[in-house]
């Protein structure tokens, strides 16, 4: 059963880091491409960052690139976002998945508040 376990989120001021941790089992995870999402209250689930199955491509939306950083660890079937000078547009709930594959369920996810 393929399953994604998100972590890391909380409240943080404006300009603040956070590290979101994503632990998935299921699946093959070195082999799988996976990508972040969020969903911002009253939005859609926007696609924030998405990294190759081997890290060596990764691509992110126009509004965090630059302050968002995704990576991952295969020896610990990992997905990471490392979130730096944070803003009040980032509040939303952030959820990990695999990349292109539609019928995987989401995950709980978790919660991220930007506000001073």
């Amino acid at each position: 059963q393929v399953q994604f376990v998100e972590s890391g989120g909380g409240l943080v001021q404006p300009g603040g880091s956070l590290r979101l941790s994503c632990a998935a089992s299921g699946f093959t995870f070195r082999s799988s491409g996976m990508c972040w999402y969020r969903q911002a209250p009253g939005k859609e689930r926007e696609l924030v960052a998405e990294i190759s199955s081997a890290a060596f491509t990764t691509n992110y939306a126009g509004s965090v690139k630059g302050r968002f950083t995704i990576s991952r660890d295969n020896t610990k079937n990992t997905l990471y976002l490392q979130m730096n000078s944070l803003k009040p547009e980032d509040t939303a709930v952030y959820y990990c998945r695999r990349l292109g594959v539609l019928s995987d369920s989401w995950g709980q996810g978790t919660q991220v508040t930007v506000s001073s």
